[in-house]
């Protein structure tokens, strides 16, 4: 091959390649454009339907419902758009009786996008803050979904009077977090295309479970989708995905609180780990409570959305028992 024939070779490449990155780029503009339309016009759909208090200079989100003696606070495992919605197929099966509330950590749901640290203590401080000046006293039974039980561990380690006990649905214990494997690039590609708005080229991203099987009402489902195109992958969910492993050694450092504490378990589908796995780390952290039960399920990792009815007579009957110790 000659240096000229090699040299108009190179030539082509360089040009195929450089219209390969004008076509990226145009498909992102024209993505991006699009994206904020629709924004723009979801935007009357974006309404709070709990209370917004102020914490840590930021806006968090707070919904409540019912009005019974015992008050369960339910949190979102990481990166759930609309914990508000996303929890509803199973707490309105219990708000007749108890209390309800879900707090929704920053850049989730209607609480504000910050760009706060999200180190354990940073989380769960305004958690706390965000139910005292909703004018939510406890003390409170947690029913973290997935990522979120690290932080349901830690508070009850730090404040275990505030802590009556721990409902888990498919949550996280430390130990998941010292065999996940988290790319990190490619959260951060997720996040590139929920910001540019190519996610709403591929319309069953925004079907989540609670959307697919739970008894969300058409408004609901259509205020979720909506929620979705604002609140996925968000600053401070990868943040918080960034912080996870070294927030899980440091609850791991403490140990295990002494409290009553009822896991429910998926299939493993959508943890990252297959059934095996994922259940033998959940009966691993049960063997090591005095008063706890662990729950098999055959259902994805949001239990909630799916099981809810097993798990709201389930929850009962463990709320009730502990109630008569």
């Amino acid at each position: 091959m000659g240096v000229e024939q090699e040299m108009r070779i190179k030539r082509i490449m360089l040009i195929i390649f450089v219209v390969i990155i004008l076509v990226f780029v145009l498909i992102l503009s024209v993505s991006f454009i699009n994206h904020k339309i629709q924004l723009s016009k979801e935007e009357e759909l974006f309404v709070p339907i709990g209370q917004l208090v102020e914490v840590n200079g930021h806006q968090m989100h707070v919904y409540t419902e019912g009005k019974g003696k015992a008050t369960l606070v339910f949190m979102s495992g990481g990166g759930t758009s609309s914990p508000a919605l996303d929890f509803k197929s199973l707490y309105s099966l219990l708000s007749d009786k108890y209390k309800i509330v879900v707090v929704e950590k920053a850049g989730y749901g209607f609480s504000e996008i910050t760009n706060i640290d999200r180190d354990i203590d940073t989380i769960l401080a305004e958690t706390k803050e965000a139910l005292i000046k909703s004018g939510v006293k406890g003390p409170y039974i947690l029913f973290p979904h997935s990522m979120s039980g690290i932080e349901a561990l830690k508070w009850a380690q730090d404040y275990p009077d505030e802590i009556k006990a721990i409902i888990g649905l498919d949550m996280a214990v430390p130990a998941v977090y010292e065999e996940l494997d988290i790319n990190m690039f490619l959260v951060r590609l997720c996040a590139l295309a929920a910001n540019t708005g190519l996610t709403r080229w591929i319309p069953n991203l925004s079907q989540s479970d609670a959307i697919k099987h739970g008894n969300l009402t058409d408004k609901e489902k259509k205020l979720y989708k909506a929620i979705f195109y604002r609140r996925t992958l968000t600053k401070d969910m990868v943040n918080e995905i960034n912080n996870i492993k070294p927030n899980a050694q440091n609850v791991k450092k403490v140990g295990i609180p002494n409290i009553p504490i009822l896991l429910f378990t998926s299939n493993g589908e959508g943890t990252g780990f297959d059934n095996k796995t994922w259940n033998g780390i959940q009966e691993d952290f049960i063997s090591m409570i005095n008063n706890g039960k662990l729950i098999e399920l055959d259902s994805s990792h949001y239990v909630h959305s799916i099981d809810y009815e097993q798990i709201a007579k389930e929850s009962e009957k463990f709320i009730e028992s502990i109630n008569h110790q």
